[in-house]
């Protein structure tokens, strides 16, 4: 239930749709009191218990227990401690003169981590924390751009830059694999935080938090700013709102009761002064935590943080001002409050309910930690644990609420509840979340469930895969957890012996260690409270009525004087914000050079068996030096004769491969053996265009040539994969498709997130429909997760209810389809990853997985894909005149807020695209959307993206205040990019800069998983190393002709269009602005 804001956040992967969300995503979820998961660890002897720990195969062992001896005579060492279950070296140091702590953890990992954090708990809801994290980064004592975060993000190969407000506490994070860009991001984010140039310039607390803006005195007044913004899209979700109000509730008395984020109707009261104030109170060493992670030299990390922290003394008040108090349990009778959420014009009017607790007022050992998550994994962990299962199966609301544990703070709460739920039957909804703990509590959970649960957790503990998250960060936010609160810092990262506490207990009584936890926390607690949230259609036209009066209210009283200073403001933070840097000032940004990249494209293992034992089936193998005895597999099935109105069900059908059991495996059963013997199982849809034979690599293709696959994922250790291996059959061949209750449910809970998800998220639904309208590829992705689809789920769940038979029908077509197609097992592949042991170990048992798969090897094969238009491709072709017209279209949901899309086709098919348009597209979103969409227009967000095998660009913003002036600034960009590529011309360290960065998203650390699922999607696609060769060569030999040539294109986009997700008033607002849109009620 943790309410936090991320900020500025960026971290490497794969680009989709969804890594153009600009706030920290599920890279960088609030963490619990280990490093990565949410949820602990199991029971008996399991699965995960075969994983290798790490810091037994490393050969630097003795090098890294060496960098505890390392002293430095501006440091005290206060602990040395080595966590063995990471291989993690670790001293606390304390700086002498500033009294500043650091926390050195000696890896042989090169993902370096570097952070500082600070205790900043607010005593109201004005958003300083927050509005503080956006401004240090705006310039700095050494740094003296306006914006060196920019600067960083334009031209480093960091794998992680980001800062993030907690409700208690705002971390700063920084990572590179590169040991001289690491070191110029520590440089520039230690002197901004304690040196910050908003705290000497008003303009950079007016344009990060908020300002009144009038251009002339006739003109209505306004709010702008990129915080006050940005909140007023949080509290336009229903979901956030929900959860806002659950933590208000249960903390009245201390910092949690207040939003560290802001409430947009409060953000106006804070103060430069108290801007400035909170700073200085807060942000002293003496109350920082700083923290290295890495292969880096210990001595090197002391003596670059002393050159900071000795121009500090002593703070003996800095720590007890931050404290933070605990929130004694004082609700002796459960109490219930009800408040308003914004509802769409069409939505259902139902209500959202969630019951919370306060669980503890004292800390907790961490045996007891331990077991309230392994506890919170059985109750919620997945779709069959008891109380998540018993409020689906209620049919009382359409998805759940609140999620369980929250333990990220200093006090552990939980919260569940239903949304969608009739008005009449808010309270059965409290009475079945009481009623389910309460018989929990007396009967337990079997044998079976705790074993799940054990193995899954105790998995995921030693494998410690975090993919393209630096492992640092996540170490560094479970040390956090207990050091934030002046406990150890390696407390909150130990599992082995509060493990064995906990499977000795469960080994002399069951579950009665989870029962007495249920008993004591949740059923007799009387510190609860009942949050109820009712649909409002009024209250969007309300907020944005009050907000009118309260800003005619001001102006009204402002004198002719008052009113010119407001002008004046306004056009000198304009002016400011439209300035450029001095090369001067640009100089003063580290970075670094060319000569210091990476030539060579980074290739990993391939190794490709056609039609192996003669099954008909190609096997991938990938072999990596170790995978700590872990077996990566996915085995993928051809969808290509499924009827193109068939696909919205692809989705449902996967879900149903997971959730609705087998003829040996009632639902419950079937999770709890995949949680007993494997590391988890994931299924998916996977649509991707392929390189076309006879056709250069980098030729624009309209991407009708394409593969699609049902896509089974899982891993387990080498002695558990028979298991793994016989769900796969058993989900892909006997899942239970005659289960209406189950459906009813899944697609209930499928139309409850998708559109949450458009009210939240709408840039990335603004893009697909754009995509949509360009090539069959974007039409059929758009109609399996698009706003389209959205009426598809409607469709399907009206079909569940009132008429199952048919529905039914469907689902048994769609699986016989799949496997029972003469040339099923042409489109099969098996997709290995593991290390030379674990590939020798399971070879067996994947000869068995070769024989059971359904089908048989025979004469007939599939089309070539790679040749011929995808079945799909040509019916979609005859569907998008009419469900994807050409035309500008706006979706209406409630929102303050908008997200602005509109693009086109750059390159038309057969054009040549060159790696150096990525170079330029980048430039563009980190230069021009972001001074123009984020610092002057207000938005939180300005994106953009560029399909390079079809051409098509789009730009999308983000919680954004404008719409009609954020399109004219796309238009604009184009003569921006023109006049950019012009002064590119005479300076070589500003495109030196784009390329660098363009370089750096393309460097991005992967897990072992991950570099074998990078290898097999580029073999599947048919994108050679000679390609991505020369691509990067591209890259690195990018010229300024190469973006005059891209703006040129820019400027003649061909056949430009608009999608947006906004309100009702904004619009109209637009259409009085002469921005008209074909309207479209989502919600």
């Amino acid at each position: 239930m943790t309410l936090w804001v991320a900020c500025m956040a960026t971290s490497r992967g794969r680009v989709s749709v969804a890594a153009f969300t600009p706030a920290i995503s599920a890279a960088a979820r609030p963490f619990s009191r280990l490093p990565f998961v949410n949820s602990f660890a199991r029971r008996q002897k399991s699965s995960a218990s075969s994983i290798l720990h790490s810091s037994t195969l490393s050969s630097s062992s003795v090098d890294l227990e060496k960098s505890l001896d390392v002293t430095h005579p501006a440091f005290d060492v206060v602990k040395k401690d080595v966590v063995q279950e990471y291989g993690a070296y670790c001293t606390l140091y304390r700086h002498k003169k500033s009294g500043a702590e650091l926390m050195s953890v000696a890896t042989d990992d090169d993902n370096k981590v570097f952070g500082i954090t600070f205790r900043t708990p607010p005593s109201d809801s004005t958003g300083v924390p927050h509005i503080l994290e956006h401004s240090v980064l705006c310039g700095s004592r050494k740094y003296k751009t306006k914006d060196p975060f920019v600067q960083l993000l334009q031209g480093s190969l960091q794998t992680f830059l980001n800062a993030f407000t907690y409700p208690d506490r705002t971390c700063y994070v920084v990572a590179s694999q590169n040991m001289k860009d690491f070191y110029n991001l520590v440089n520039v984010y230690t002197d901004a935080v304690f040196y910050p140039r908003a705290v000497k310039d008003p303009m950079v607390h007016a344009q990060e938090g908020w300002h009144l803006e009038l251009e002339e005195k006739d003109d209505p007044l306004t709010y702008k700013g990129v915080v006050y913004n940005e909140m007023k899209g949080v509290y336009s979700s229903s979901d956030s709102l929900l959860m806002r109000e659950s933590q208000r509730s249960i903390f009245p008395d201390n910092t949690y009761s207040v939003d560290s984020g802001g409430d947009p109707a409060v953000i106006p009261e804070l103060s430069y002064e108290q801007f400035v104030d909170f700073h200085g109170k807060f942000y002293h060493p003496a109350n920082s935590r700083i923290y290295f992670f890495g292969d880096d030299d210990v001595y090197t990390r002391l003596e670059l943080m002393d050159e900071y922290l000795k121009d500090f003394g002593p703070s003996p008040e800095s720590k007890p001002a931050s404290e933070i108090e605990w929130q004694k349990k004082t609700i002796v009778e459960p109490v219930k409050f009800v408040h308003p959420y914004p509802a769409g014009e069409d939505q259902e009017e139902t209500n959202m309910v969630m019951v919370n607790w306060l669980m503890n007022e004292s800390p907790l050992t961490s045996t007891e930690e331990l077991t309230l998550n392994i506890l919170d994994h059985l109750l919620m962990g997945t779709t069959s644990s008891i109380l998540r299962k018993t409020l689906m199966e209620s049919g009382l609301g359409a998805a759940i609420t609140g999620g369980g544990l929250s333990d990220e703070l200093l006090q552990a709460t939980f919260s569940v509840g239903l949304k969608g739920v009739k008005r009449e039957q808010t309270e059965e909804v409290e009475k079945l979340v009481l009623d389910t703990l309460q018989k929990v509590a007396k009967d337990g959970f079997s044998d079976d469930a705790i074993a799940a649960s054990m193995n899954t957790i105790e998995f995921q503990l030693r494998e410690f895969n975090t993919g393209s998250f630096p492992k640092g960060l996540s170490f560094m936010l479970g040390s956090m957890s207990k050091w934030i609160y002046d406990e150890s810092p390696t407390d909150g990262l130990r599992f082995e012996k509060p493990l064995a506490e906990l499977k000795e207990k469960i080994e002399e009584s069951q579950s009665q260690v989870f029962k007495d936890m249920i008993q004591d926390l949740l059923v007799k607690n009387t510190h609860r409270t009942t949050i109820e949230m009712v649909p409002s259609k009024t209250l969007e036209m309300e907020n944005l009525e009050d907000e009118e009066k309260r800003l005619a209210a001001i102006k009204a009283g402002m004198s002719e004087e008052q009113l010119d200073e407001v002008i004046s403001k306004t056009k000198e933070l304009k002016r400011i914000q439209a300035s450029e840097d001095t090369p001067e000032e640009r100089a003063t940004i580290p970075s670094l050079s060319l000569p210091d990249l990476k030539r060579e494209v980074t290739e990993y293992p391939i190794d490709v068996s056609e039609d192996e034992n003669e099954s008909g089936v190609t096997v991938v193998r990938h072999e990596l030096l170790s995978t700590s005895g872990i077996a990566y597999a996915g085995l993928l099935v051809d969808l290509s004769m499924v009827a193109l109105e068939d696909v919205p069900l692809l989705q449902l059908f996967t879900r149903m491969m997971t959730q609705t059991g087998t003829s040996e495996y009632d639902p419950v059963a079937l999770t709890q053996r995949i949680g007993m013997y494997t590391g988890g199982i994931s299924t998916s849809i996977m649509t991707t265009p392929v390189k076309v034979t006879g056709v250069e690599a980098n030729e624009i293709t309209d991407c009708d040539k394409m593969v699609t696959k049902l896509v089974i994922k899982g891993k387990a250790t080498s002695d558990r994969i028979d298991e793994l291996f016989s769900l796969y059959i058993s989900m892909l061949t006997d899942a239970n498709l005659d289960s209406q209750s189950k459906v009813i449910e899944m697609l209930k809970e499928s139309k409850a997130g998708i559109e949450s998800s458009i009210q939240g998220s709408g840039h990335s639904y603004a893009l697909q429909r754009m995509r949509a309208r360009y090539t069959a590829a974007g039409y059929i992705d758009e109609k399996m997760g698009g706003i389209s689809y959205l009426d598809s789920v409607k469709q399907l769940l009206d079909q569940a209810e009132n008429d199952w038979p048919t529905l039914l029908e469907r689902l048994q077509k769609l699986r016989k389809t799949i496997l029972q197609h003469p040339a099923a097992r042409d489109g099969m592949l098996i997709d290995v990853t593991g290390d030379q042991k674990v590939l020798d170990t399971i070879k067996p048992s994947l000869d068995k997985l070769l024989k059971d798969l359904p089908g048989q090897k025979g004469s007939e094969k599939l089309q070539d894909f790679y040749s011929e238009d995808h079945p799909w491709v040509v019916e979609a072709k005859k569907d998008m005149a009419t469900n994807a017209p050409m035309v500008d279209e706006g979706f209406i949901v409630p929102t303050q807020v908008s997200y602005v899309g509109k693009g086109g086709r750059l390159f038309d098919k057969g054009d040549r695209i060159s790696g150096t348009a990525s170079v330029v597209a980048r430039y563009l979103r980190t230069g021009y959307l972001w001074d123009h969409v984020r610092v002057i227009g207000g938005a939180y967000g300005g994106m953009n993206m560029l399909a390079e095998g079809s051409g098509f660009f789009g730009f999308v913003s983000y919680r954004d205040p404008n719409l009609s002036k954020t399109l004219d600034v796309y238009d604009a960009a184009a003569d921006a990019l023109i006049a950019s590529a012009e002064e590119l011309e005479n300076d070589s360290d500003a495109l030196a800069t784009a390329i660098i960065g363009a370089v750096g998203d393309m460097d991005g650390a992967l897990s072992p998983d991950q570099k074998g699922w990078a290898a097999f999607t580029r073999w599947l696609i048919r994108e050679t190393p000679e390609a991505r060769q020369r691509r990067r060569d591209e890259i690195l030999d990018t010229k300024a002709s190469d973006f005059k040539d891209f703006a040129e294109r820019l400027r003649s986009m061909k056949n430009p269009s608009s999608a947006v997700v906004s309100s009702k008033a904004a619009f109209e607002t637009a259409e009085k602005e002469g921005k008209t849109f074909s309207l479209t009620n989502v919600l």
